[in-house]
């Protein structure tokens, strides 16, 4: 034990100055408080960069598939080489089958090597590897070649590579658990995802389920995102949560709703404007996408927005700069942006009322809020929290009123149940609900005022006569004199499926 102490200190007292300050370095860097994923390409390239080698290699050994996978490779440049096959495999197995290191400082003159393809190949002239062990296993190799200088690769660049070798498995353990420990991480993440709840979105029904995952997936980028939905869906609370759950969450979130406002005065408000840009332009004023920089700009009812603004919206996506109403100066920005519709912006970009090159930049992560029909698992929850909300205390629900709020189709999804609940405690008197208290719209009044489209008006009777008929489709078919077969494929078409 005590000549193997002696021998290790003569070894060191052979390593150079700057061999041993690198040593350190690296020691420092394995040891750190932080892990980072470049800690194997920073070490790589000061090995390399001190034994004057034209190219490093550090990778793990497979023991029961005898295989060699990447974990860095790089060039005198610091260039990465994804390439494993222009490194020689039969050195890599040499160093495990020896299990030491191995020198050959000149690879073309020793018959044992020269054989090997990939020599021949690359034209190898030197290597040097070492074995990394880890629990008395060899883990990987280290490896260092050179097409061209050979007088670096010498004992005591060897030595220099096995004390680094020494230093690899010590931290080994440590680097092993931080990435067992971030795999850990990434799952519980994802397993979260599926179950953590919307910031200000109710819901535990499967389809909501979808949404939150989407939501939490996304809200991790900058990716611009364009939420679609009907109408009430809540599709600024989804907004909303993407800012909440994302980076930014500490930046500003604004938003602007682009329906019935006239373009003139929406593009000032977007875009800011100089003063004297118009009559009434008193004062330079910023305008939302500036105030909104480094944050997140949610729009809301992008398709109402004219074609002449729709191309300046595009240059803010694309070069992420504006420029004010009457001003001639370029102002760079950083804004995340949302955008969000109840139109098919696909179909209006086909028909020319949007633009399509804008259309695919908004459409870059589309989300669809769920109707509130596809979620009538969600009502209950809804309901007492609007009842709570509006009356300041819990309230129970009863099976009838359940039954009536859950049988109904919601053309105007939460907003309309919102409104509902807040109407039925304006007619209670006492401290329960009762069924009357829920005032629906009729069917017959429904179909009476009805002002939507053919195609929409055959949606909403086919799928309030299923609801009549508890979903069974032989009875709905009969009672409107069609197919099984049509009743199928229309409920196909509309995703109902």
């Amino acid at each position: 034990m005590e000549r193997n102490i002696q021998n290790r200190i003569s070894e060191i007292r052979e390593i150079r100055k700057e061999q041993f300050e690198v040593l350190y370095q690296i020691s420092k860097m394995l040891n750190s408080a932080v892990y980072k994923d470049s800690l194997i390409e920073e070490t790589l390239d000061l090995a390399v960069n001190v034994i004057k080698a034209e190219r490093g290699l550090f990778v793990k050994y497979d023991q029961e598939n005898k295989s060699f996978s990447i974990i860095a490779a790089r060039n005198i440049n610091k260039e990465s080489i994804a390439d494993l096959s222009s490194f020689s495999s039969g050195i890599l197995q040499q160093v495990i089958s020896k299990k030491e290191a191995c020198l050959y400082h000149d690879v073309q003159s020793d018959p044992n090597i020269s054989q090997f393809e990939s020599v021949q190949i690359h034209q190898i002239k030197s290597v040097i590897g070492v074995p990394i062990f880890y629990e008395d296993k060899i883990w990987g190799v280290i490896l260092a070649d050179s097409r061209q200088d050979r007088k670096e690769f010498t004992e005591e660049n060897l030595l220099f590579l096995q004390f680094l070798s020494n230093l690899v498995s010590l931290a080994l353990d440590k680097i092993l658990h931080f990435e067992h420990l971030q795999d850990e991480n990434l799952i519980l993440r994802n397993q979260l995802q599926a179950v953590q709840p919307i910031p200000d979105m109710i819901g535990n029904s499967p389809a909501m389920g979808k949404l939150a995952s989407l939501i939490h997936k996304v809200a991790q980028t900058d990716a611009t995102v364009l939420i679609l939905g009907e109408s009430g869906t809540g599709k600024e609370l989804a907004a909303r949560a993407i800012h909440k759950l994302s980076p930014r969450n500490d930046q500003a979130y604004l938003a602007q709703f682009c329906g019935s406002i006239p373009d003139t005065l929406l593009e000032s408000e977007l875009f800011g404007y100089k003063k004297g840009a118009f009559t009434g332009a008193a004062n330079d004023k910023k305008g939302l996408f500036e105030v909104a920089d480094k944050g997140v700009f949610f729009l809301d009812e992008i398709a109402d927005i004219s074609l002449s603004l729709q191309a300046k919206l595009l240059r803010v996506i694309q070069n992420q700069e504006i420029i004010r109403l009457g001003d001639t100066k370029v102002k760079k920005i950083d804004v995340r942006l949302i955008a969000a519709t109840n139109q098919d912006l696909k179909q209006l970009s086909k028909t020319g009322k949007f633009r399509e090159d804008l259309f695919y930049r908004l459409n870059v992560f589309p989300i669809t809020i769920p109707p509130l029909r596809l979620r009538k698992s969600d009502i209950a929850l809804l309901a007492k929290h609007f009842l709570k909300k509006f009356s300041g205390r819990g309230m129970s629900i009863n099976s009838a009123i359940l039954k009536k709020l859950e049988s109904y189709h919601w053309p105007g999804n939460v907003r309309q149940l919102e409104n509902i609940l807040q109407r039925a405690l304006i007619l209670c008197d006492s401290d329960k609900l009762a069924p009357e208290h829920i005032i629906l719209e009729e069917d017959e009044k429904t179909l009476e005022n009805f002002e939507g489209t053919l195609k929409e008006f055959e949606r909403f009777l086919l799928l309030k006569r299923l609801e009549n008929f508890n979903d069974n489709r032989t009875l709905t078919a009969q009672s409107l004199g069609v197919s099984v077969r049509w009743i199928q494929l229309k409920l196909k078409e509309m995703n109902q499926e």
